[in-house]
């Protein structure tokens, strides 16, 4: 299963009154990783039409441990569960390795992601280089056709 990795910078002004990041601040993470995925990644392999428009219809997140600051990044796993015609459903894992290989997953979530044609205001559909290179993400279910 392929997934992107993106190494998050954390800021002191993450963490809230509780000492631990801010459940809000999770999203900020969250969409720093999906940019790095759907804008970076996906134009330096050619599908950049991500970047002149898209619009999150829905998050779900899952808090499964507190996470405190400190000056090393958190690594968040990103990968894609469904792609539909006009829709890309990406899931995410906030986490950290221990040296001895063991996994600390901070936050399970996903985000239901539309692509948006900006000057004509609305939603549009996946195109087949977008479709392509979210394909090399998808776990979990068919590649639909964009019927």
């Amino acid at each position: 299963m392929a997934r992107h990795i993106y190494a998050c910078p954390m800021r002191w002004s993450d963490m809230d009154a509780f000492g631990h990041v801010n459940n809000v601040v999770f999203l900020r993470y969250l969409e720093e990783a999906r940019i790095d995925f759907m804008f970076t990644q996906a134009a330096e392999a050619g599908a950049g039409e991500f970047a002149g428009g898209s619009v999150v219809a829905r998050h779900e997140i899952d808090y499964k441990l507190p996470l405190v600051h400190r000056p090393a990044p958190v690594t968040i796993e990103t990968w894609v569960t469904r792609i539909g015609g006009a829709s890309v459903t990406v899931a995410y894992e906030v986490k950290d390795t221990d040296e001895d290989g063991s996994e600390r997953v901070y936050v399970r979530a996903s985000s239901v992601v539309v692509p948006y044609d900006l000057a004509a205001g609305r939603p549009r559909r996946i195109s087949p280089v977008e479709r392509e290179f979210l394909g090399r993400f998808l776990v979990g279910e068919e590649l639909r056709t964009a019927a």
